[in-house]
């Protein structure tokens, strides 16, 4: 007899679930059809991100240098930022282009003797890149992790809501998002 409360219970909440899904499913989260990485190399400036563990402490002057003259034809990576007590914070690491998908790469900033685990490596989606190489979006399949880089230490307003607006489609959640650079 005791049952059928809890039944009753588990169904309302399965349907009170349910009724919280949106209408409309969200954009599947996809990478660029082709994506140049000569051009894609070179120094970038964060504009925004979605909040995450080891940019925690980074408060300012934050940049992504990619180069293409790392050992073995993979991608050289280097993050930096400014902390809040001035310090340069860095950190090295690779990436290497995932076959069969042009916009879509793997990065690891774990140490050469760990290359061959694959939970050291992250996937680094190029979601939306201006056709001039002056603006990128990156994501990833999960949508944990967002980045709106520019060539610029600014950005247009219009343009970063035009990215944000193209982020949410695609299901993003960017209550959480971290402004990172002044917006014109």
């Amino acid at each position: 007899m005791k049952r059928l409360p809890l039944l009753a219970v588990a169904v309302n909440l399965c349907l009170g679930v349910a009724s919280a899904v949106p209408a409309h499913a969200a954009e599947p989260v996809t990478s660029v059809p082709k994506l140049d990485m000569s051009r894609y190399s070179g120094q970038w400036y964060e504009i925004a991100h979605l909040p995450m563990v080891f940019q925690k402490s980074c408060v300012s002057d934050i940049t992504a240098r990619y180069s293409l003259d790392a050992p073995g034809g993979a991608i050289g990576v280097l993050n930096a930022c400014r902390e809040a007590d001035g310090e340069l914070k860095r950190a090295e690491g690779i990436a290497r282009p995932v076959e069969g998908h042009p916009g879509r790469l793997e990065v690891r900033f774990a140490p050469d003797w760990l290359a061959w685990a694959p939970w050291v490596w992250a996937d680094y989606w190029v979601i939306a890149v201006d056709p001039e190489y002056q603006w990128a979006m990156v994501g990833e399949p999960d949508r944990d992790y967002l980045w709106i880089l520019s060539r610029e230490p600014s950005m247009d307003r219009a343009l970063f809501d035009e990215l944000k607006a193209k982020a949410e489609a695609m299901g993003y959640d960017l209550s959480p998002l971290i402004v990172a650079a002044p917006l014109r």
